[in-house]
């Protein structure tokens, strides 16, 4: 079983990703990071506007586990926009995070939070932004680089403007929610999909389809879901605070779902 996925600049990525949305800086973040590392995990995932850097960082260096064993995932604020404002944020994250490079920096979004349409698709500015990464990159201060959120016509644009294509979209996926012409788009241009909200912040674990399916493999209706983004090719990213769950979420490389089951569940049509 292949526990990692290969990016188009040949750096491996762990094929789960502990996220790290909606923990609250501090000693939650701080413990769940840490067990989430004692369980097994190897990349985390987690962003400025988050709030949690600080506490991600302090537990990556308390674990004792070697910095190149871990992949750490940040990102930049979508608010964020411009060549000098992308490096200046850069370090940032990197003094929060107290790490000398990253293995993979985002663009957020494609716009500012809370803007749906203001007659400015601000993608001159994602351009800007993106030469930055590309500097970085060119530098040796980050592994890997991507967005989040973005759609097919933002990624044509981005890459058809700068000198590097984005190695990952880290987008909402969960059998709820299947942006098929996004994951098609990405899979056919050799841009990693992560699925963030994989478990739909667990409001669809009661659902007795994934209860059905979990019973057949002795397994949780969280893992049936985390197990069913794998097997699509995408990079799950659950989120817990709860040391038992935790461990069960990465607990999925040993059952596989059947292509009846899989259908069920929601395919990339």
């Amino acid at each position: 079983m292949n526990n990692y996925f290969t990016l188009e600049n040949g750096v491996k990525i762990p094929a789960i990703g502990f996220g790290t949305w909606q923990i609250p800086e501090g000693e939650v973040a701080y413990n769940s990071v840490l067990a989430a590392l004692k369980a097994g995990y190897r990349h985390l995932d987690t962003a400025m506007v988050y709030g949690n850097e600080k506490s991600v960082g302090k537990a990556l260096k308390d674990s004792g586990i070697k910095r190149e064993e871990v992949y750490v995932t940040t990102k930049l604020s979508a608010n964020i926009k411009g060549y000098q404002e992308a490096l200046d944020e850069f370090e940032k994250s990197l003094a929060n995070l107290g790490l000398e490079y990253l293995d993979l920096y985002l663009i957020h979004n494609v716009k500012p939070w809370g803007i749906e349409s203001d007659g400015y698709d601000y993608m001159d500015a994602n351009i800007a932004s993106w030469r930055a990464f590309e500097k970085l990159y060119e530098e040796g201060k980050i592994r890997s680089i991507g967005v989040s959120n973005f759609l097919p016509g933002h990624l044509d644009i981005l890459t058809k403007n700068t000198k590097i294509k984005p190695m990952v979209n880290q987008i909402r996926v969960h059998p709820e929610h299947i942006p098929t012409e996004n994951i098609r788009y990405c899979q056919e241009n050799g841009i990693l999909v992560e699925a963030y909200s994989p478990l739909a912040t667990g409001k669809i674990l009661q659902s007795k389809k994934y209860a059905d399916i979990a019973a057949k493999h002795g397994k949780s209706a969280a893992q049936i879901l985390i197990r069913w983004s794998y097997q699509l090719g995408l990079l799950p990213l659950p989120k817990s605070i709860t040391e038992s769950r935790i461990i069960e979420n990465l607990n999925i490389f040993d059952f596989e779902i059947s292509s009846e089951d899989m259908k069920n569940i929601g395919e990339i049509e």
